[in-house]
């Protein structure tokens, strides 16, 4: 029989991310709220982030992530765990990179993106299956943004979540749970970079989300205005006593966040006050929803 929760279970979150510093610019601040509260909180890691460029120009030229960038970012990592208050796990795939040129080349062999999705996704059920999470957080179809590997991790969270709970798939990966809630998560949802680029100009300093708006409301050469995003908000966790602690996670990745970038560029303080939350999308529920939500484990306490 399918294991599920019951009301007196320990409450167990389950975030998909595709790279190390994922987990940090999306969602942080909830995941670092749920473990303060006592909730076990898990970061499956999918890649080694191996191929990642180096974004802070005060890490340039520095030997370890020179040598060894997956080195560099698995202590990286287990910082920013620490810092969060969660716990990770690698799913022991390596990073694919991110293509550029015209027309794009392919990615490199043995790559997480160019996996079969059954053994991608077979070590993140067993993950489920070991770890018995209520909610899994991850991306939407398009990755958040069209990474190859966070399409992949989209992929392998939807696979999990779906096939977990079913004894009859992924054998040998552990005895079947079936987790309740799966969500997608929205940190760049343009509501709120709407909102935090008009507060930056009301208080006369310069946004970096303009071209980012402006690109969202320009018309195409036919006269449409790009479509709405196909997921709506659903669920806000208002999680802003956590923002200094997912901007301290952020600079703990060293190589791939530049702590002058950004991500900074609205001080916690404004942004507890006009946008306190983060945001997510209810992708599937195995339990009756009422909507919006103000709790990832709503219905489920």
């Amino acid at each position: 029989m399918t294991a599920s929760p019951s009301p007196s279970a320990p409450l167990r979150l389950l975030a998909v991310h595709a790279h190390p510093d994922d987990e940090s610019s999306k969602g942080a601040a909830t995941m670092a709220l749920y473990a303060a509260a006592g909730v076990d909180v898990l970061v499956a890691t999918c890649t080694d982030g191996s191929r990642g460029d180096i974004q802070n120009p005060a890490v340039a030229g520095q030997p370890h992530p020179a040598r060894d960038m997956a080195g560099a970012r698995r202590l990286e990592m287990n910082r920013a765990a620490r810092i969060l208050g969660v716990r990770q796990r690698w799913l022991g795939f390596v990073d694919s990179g991110l293509p550029e040129g015209d027309p794009l080349p392919p990615l490199p062999a043995g790559s997480f993106a160019v996996q079969p999705l059954e053994r991608a996704a077979a070590p993140l059920v067993r993950l489920v299956r070991d770890f018995r999470p209520q909610v899994i957080v991850s991306y939407d179809e398009n990755g958040g943004y069209p990474h190859p590997d966070h399409i992949m991790a989209h992929r392998v969270a939807v696979e999990a979540f779906e096939a977990a709970g079913d004894p009859a798939r992924y054998p040998g990966t552990g005895g079947p749970w079936e987790p309740a809630k799966l969500y997608y998560d929205r940190a760049f949802s343009p509501d709120r970079l709407r909102v935090l680029h008009f507060a930056l100009e009301e208080a006369g300093l310069q946004s970096p989300y303009a071209g980012r708006l402006a690109a969202r409301l320009e018309a195409d050469a036919e006269g449409h205005i790009p479509p709405a995003p196909s997921h709506p908000t659903t669920t806000q966790i208002e999680c802003g006593d956590f923002f200094e602690a997912r901007d301290d996670a952020l600079r703990a990745h060293r190589t791939q966040v530049d702590p002058e970038g950004f991500f900074f560029a609205v001080s916690s303080a404004m942004q507890r006050r006009i946008w306190p939350w983060e945001d997510y999308f209810l992708a599937q529920s195995r339990i009756p929803a009422e909507l919006p939500e103000t709790d990832l484990f709503a219905g489920l306490r």
